[in-house]
């Protein structure tokens, strides 16, 4: 896959999801939200709890549910206090971070509190 496609095949997968996440009632805050350390794929709420969302794309489930490395995670989750800052409790937010995995047949699957050890 070239990068052009990847990068397409990638908004189409978070376009997916976010769909598929309002379709359960969740509210979209954010897309592609950028703070100092790093990006997080999508940011959605429900239930007074902030969700992130690392949106993967990949030909089978299974390996896209892998590629979370560890250093993107530690960035997903210093970006996720970072925007976790601009609420009143502050880190005190209830939140939890997926991922979301999408394979070349568009199903997703949801892994909630995916950073969780």
């Amino acid at each position: 896959m070239t990068g052009q496609s990847a990068y397409l095949a990638g908004l189409s997968a978070e376009a997916q999801v976010c769909r598929h996440y309002q379709d359960h009632g969740y509210k979209i805050h954010a897309r592609r939200w950028r703070g100092r350390s790093g990006e997080i794929d999508l940011v959605f709420s429900k239930d007074q709890e902030v969700i992130f969302v690392e949106v993967k794309k990949s030909r089978r489930l299974e390996t896209a549910l892998t590629r979370v490395s560890r250093a993107q995670r530690a960035r997903i989750l210093q970006a996720g206090d970072e925007y976790l800052g601009q609420f009143t409790s502050g880190l005190a937010t209830p939140c939890r971070y997926d991922i979301a995995a999408v394979d070349q047949i568009g199903r997703i699957h949801v892994v909630e509190n995916a950073f969780l050890e």
